[in-house]
């Protein structure tokens, strides 16, 4: 009876090791996800993941791209729209003072290619410590697919940087879209999603999606202030890093759905 229930015991903690540090918003579900991986058939997770990531990659540089040219070819050319998009900067500009350059140069590092890199590759090592690899796959990937969306972009449509004295020596032509806004709306609000997911107290989650869009308010300010990005691009790397968490959400779910699939045929 000891062993049986020992046995039971055990089964019981390898269990909740195995969901309850799972965020929900990652497990597989009735929908969407749950359809693509019956669809998937019986190929492994991982091969799932990685088809479902290059695809939400083509999907989301195709419809950057098409924002892009819709923007450089038609939305700039009505009205005042590109003297108002380009006045913000200029407006920016002349109100620089010693401190507000010293905390944009912050902003713009918080959510640059040091501190991003860091911040992920931490949280990923922590994830594969505990074996959760699905939650490791989001964290590195979602920055995966935004940056390689966004170089994707700047390669096809070219916007000319504000004309103002920017304060960072980058290609001139590549104004379109934003891509320290596309990254840290990536990390910091899908490390958000995953905390507040998990975690269910009101006050924690509150607090987690304020430092979250803190963070990326002060980036974006960050990147007008420098002269390095219009409004318009922007709003740009908003859908970007949105689609890039939203669509690996799918895709983290559908491989999930895929691996239930599996044991339930084994």
């Amino acid at each position: 009876e000891r062993v049986a229930v020992t046995a039971e015991e055990t089964h019981g903690t390898a269990e909740l090791l195995d969901t309850d540090w799972t965020p929900p918003v990652l497990q597989p579900r009735h929908g969407v996800a749950e359809r693509l991986g019956v669809r998937a058939g019986r190929r492994h997770p991982v091969l799932v993941f990685v088809g479902g990531m290059l695809c939400a990659l083509a999907l989301i540089s195709t419809v950057s791209i098409a924002l892009g040219f819709l923007v450089t070819g038609v939305i700039l050319h009505i009205g005042g729209v590109a003297g108002w998009d380009e006045h913000v900067n200029v407006w920016l500009a002349a109100h620089r003072t010693p401190l507000r350059t010293h905390v944009s140069l912050i902003g713009s590092i918080v959510s640059g290619g040091v501190v991003l890199p860091i911040v992920v590759g931490l949280t990923a090592v922590v994830c594969a410590a505990f074996r959760k690899w699905r939650v490791a796959a989001f964290v590195v990937f979602v920055l995966g697919v935004e940056s390689a969306s966004y170089r994707i972009t700047t390669l096809v449509v070219h916007r000319h940087r504000p004309r103002v004295v920017r304060l960072e020596h980058l290609p001139v032509n590549a104004s379109y879209p934003s891509g320290h806004t596309a990254a840290s709306i990536a990390v910091y609000c899908g490390l958000a999603l995953l905390l507040s997911s998990l975690i269910k107290n009101l006050a924690f989650r509150v607090t987690v999606w304020t430092v979250a869009l803190l963070v990326v308010a002060l980036d974006i300010s960050s990147r007008l202030y420098r002269g390095m990005h219009h409004p318009i691009d922007v709003a740009g790397g908003i859908v970007v890093g949105v689609a890039a968490i939203c669509l690996l959400v799918l895709v983290c779910r559908a491989s999930g759905a895929a691996g239930r699939r599996g044991e339930a045929g084994a």
